[in-house]
């Protein structure tokens, strides 16, 4: 039998943590022939609430589950890891900007990046989903100095999922039908879907739809969806981003599709103009745990400017955090 793989997911008694759990136990990231061992963190309030959702997943009686261990201690839960699901961060609250949000959870990915330097296994993959992701996946990654800086990745694979399926709607196609769909910067309301180079059944989008519904609709709906989902269900979109999580380390371990391409907040090298040293969100190919961003691809002006806006944010929040760079 195949040696079964160590997976941290932090935050693990939350509600995107709850999502995520049954699918991994269950085969869906990393496939039906992957044993896992679950490496769980919580912090000391929410330990009591995670010793219940451990019980589920005995419950569950999952065959390719081997081991769960919980803890309150980063150097714990990342001790020999091979991937790491941080989703646990502090959630912003009504009185809180951007800014004070970007603050409140520096010093917790400083904090993991640390313990995941210390004692994560050497070939360990990290993906960050709590929010502001970019901003915290630099941080993990600046604080993980024997880690190299292209195994930190944010989550945009849930800006690419709803553009798609808004593509998918209005083409009354599938989301599988969509292809070359890539999500540009900041996991934030000024990310830029990049609908000139997508494609529904192999047909360019800007063959299929108007400039004045892609411009406009089809890409507030995209930046504005979390908000409409809170207003409409009272909660945030856990289960979404769960599911986005998974298909971003499943694709980062199996492979995209031949042709296609997919999106990962990752390291700044230059490409396309972006500075060096932003976590930024590029169509990339992946498979075997790395990953290379899509070379070539032109862009209008008017992309040109949306992907200026979203790159400027990045830096004002690098600046917000430059002190835990260093």
């Amino acid at each position: 039998m195949t040696a079964p793989i160590r997976v941290s997911v932090t935050g693990a008694a939350g509600n995107i943590g709850y999502a995520l759990l049954f699918r991994l136990a269950a085969g869906d990231c990393y496939g039906k022939d992957q044993p896992i061992i679950l490496q769980l963190l919580e912090i000391a309030p929410g330990m009591k609430a995670l010793e219940g959702v451990v019980m589920e997943l005995l419950d569950s009686a999952f065959p390719l589950l081997h081991g769960v261990e919980i803890s309150d201690d980063p150097n714990k839960a990342f001790s020999g890891i091979n991937q790491a699901f941080l989703v646990g961060s502090r959630p912003r609250t009504k009185d809180m900007n951007r800014a004070d949000l970007i603050s409140a959870n520096g010093p917790i990915f400083t904090g993991q990046g640390r313990a995941l330097n210390d004692n994560a296994a050497d070939d360990v993959r990290v993906i960050v989903v709590g929010n502001p992701c970019n901003t915290n996946a630099l941080i993990a990654a600046h604080s993980a100095p024997g880690i190299p800086k292209d195994r930190f990745h944010a989550m945009t694979r849930l800006d690419e999922n709803r553009a798609k399926a808004q593509l998918a709607k209005k083409l009354s196609a599938l989301p599988g039908e969509v292809s070359n769909l890539g999500i540009w910067g900041n996991h934030s309301d000024t990310m830029y879907p990049d609908f000139a180079h997508a494609r529904v059944r192999g047909q360019a989008v800007t063959e299929q739809v108007g400039q004045d519904w892609l411009q406009g609709d089809f890409l507030k709906t995209v930046a504005t969806r979390g908000k409409a989902i809170i207003e409409a269900r009272g909660a945030s979109s856990a289960a979404s981003a769960a599911s986005a999580a998974i298909d971003h380390m499943s694709t980062l371990w199996h492979g995209n599709a031949k042709g296609d391409f997919t999106s990962m907040g990752v390291w700044s090298e230059g490409q396309y103009g972006v500075p060096k040293g932003l976590i930024f969100s590029f169509p990339v190919t992946s498979g075997g745990g790395n990953w290379s961003i899509v070379e070539g691809l032109e862009h209008d002006e008017f992309a040109k400017a949306k992907i200026a806006a979203t790159t400027q944010e990045l830096l004002n929040e690098r600046e917000t955090v430059k002190d835990l760079l260093k």
